[in-house]
C-alpha cells in the first residue's frame, strides 16, 4: 500500500512557510492506518520492547496501538503540566521555536527497555528530547520509531547511535 499517498499537504502550517504533512486523511483511513501500525510492529516485534513512550500528541496515536501489539505498556511524554505526578523536563528547539517536554519520573524503569514513537521526525529536537528523558531515569532506548521522516532536515543527525526507523521519507 502506499502510504504516502494517504497523507495531505498543508502549506504555511503552522507558520509562513512550513510545509506540514498532515496525517489526519491517512488515520481515517482503515487500510492505511492498519497497514502503518502494523509495519511498525513488524519492525519492532524482536527488539526486546519493554515499554513504549509516545510524544504528545501524535505519538499516542501511534504508540498505543504499538505498545498493545507488542504487549508491554505505554508511557506518555507531554507538555509541561500536563502530567499530574512528579516530572522530569527536557527543553528543546523545533525548526520554529523551542518547547519542553515532561514525564513521570516512575514512567521508566532503570535497565527497561524503550521504543519511543512520534509521528514526524524533522530536525530531531523532540526525538533527541525524548531520548534524554528516557536515559536521566535509567531507561535503554531500543528504538525511536516515525511515521514520517523530512529526510532533508537532517533531524537523523541528531540521533545518532539510536535506531531510527521511519515508514516515509520526504525529501523536499
Amino acid at each position: 500500500m502506499d502510504l504516502a499517498s494517504t497523507i495531505r499537504s498543508v502549506p504555511n502550517f503552522p507558520i509562513e512557510g512550513i510545509l506540514f504533512y498532515d496525517i489526519t486523511t491517512l488515520l481515517k483511513n482503515p487500510a492505511a492506518l492498519k497497514e502503518s501500525i502494523d509495519r511498525l510492529v513488524k519492525h519492532y516485534r524482536d527488539a526486546g520492547v519493554e515499554v513504549v513512550v509516545g510524544v504528545e500528541s501524535r505519538g499516542f496515536i501511534y504508540g498505543t496501538p504499538l505498545a498493545y501489539q507488542l504487549g508491554v505498556g505505554f508511557v506518555p511524554v507531554r507538555k509541561p503540566g500536563k502530567l499530574p505526578a512528579e516530572t522530569a523536563a527536557e527543553s528543546y528547539e523545533l525548526e520554529y521555536g523551542t518547547n519542553t517536554i515532561e514525564i513521570h519520573v516512575d514512567g521508566i524503569q532503570k535497565g527497561q527497555k524503550v521504543l519511543i514513537v512520534d509521528d514526524l521526525l524533522a530536525t530531531g529536537g523532540t526525538a533527541k528530547a525524548c531520548c534524554n528523558l528516557v536515559e536521566k531515569l535509567g531507561g535503554e532506548v531500543v528504538g525511536v520509531a516515525f511515521l514520517i521522516e523530512l529526510d532533508f532536515l537532517n533531524g537523523r543527525d541528531k540521533l545518532q547511535g539510536y535506531d531510527v526507523f521511519s515508514l516515509l521519507h520526504y525529501n523536499e
